[in-house]
């Protein structure tokens, strides 16, 4: 089971009013509780590695080796990040049927929409405040994303 499988279940879970689920396969087995106050999500592999605990929209774990993440590091370093201002579902594209706001390579000035963040039924245009170009994407489509979670990395240059 992958993470964004994780994810969803997690949302159906929580918008389904139960209290507690509990779902086991050959070698996951995942709980996960929900309440007034949080939810709390649990994942036990049969391999001998401790229990995960993740939130309600987990963030995507980055998979690198030590001497690549510092490698990352020093160049994502002269980029600049665009972040969420707000909680809610990214969107890449205004509708299914229209294309892309922008892509890896686009140039992008201040005041250019970027993506669509919706929360609680509102489609939140979100705009560029810098310009240059996208250098990468960081968030897949229709992913949830948290307050102040990046979203593209873009070179001022």
């Amino acid at each position: 089971m992958d993470l964004k499988e994780i994810q969803n279940l997690i949302k159906f879970v929580a918008k389904s009013g139960a209290n507690e689920v509990k779902l086991e396969m050959e070698d996951v087995k995942i709980t996960i509780k929900t309440g007034a106050e949080k939810t709390e999500t649990t994942i036990v592999q049969q391999a001998p590695t401790a229990p995960v605990h993740m939130a309600p929209a987990p963030v995507q774990p980055a998979i690198t080796t030590a001497d690549s993440t510092a490698d990352s590091a020093k160049e994502e370093s002269k980029y600049v990040t665009i972040k969420s201002p707000i909680i809610g579902t990214f969107y890449r594209r205004p509708s299914p049927d229209k294309p892309i706001f922008v892509e890896v390579g686009s140039t992008i000035n201040p005041g250019d929409t970027v993506c669509i963040i919706e929360a609680m039924k509102l489609f939140n245009e979100i705009e560029s405040e810098i310009s240059g170009k996208i250098v990468k994407v960081l968030v897949e489509d229709a992913s949830p994303v948290e307050f102040d979670q990046p979203l593209f990395l873009v070179d001022p240059s």
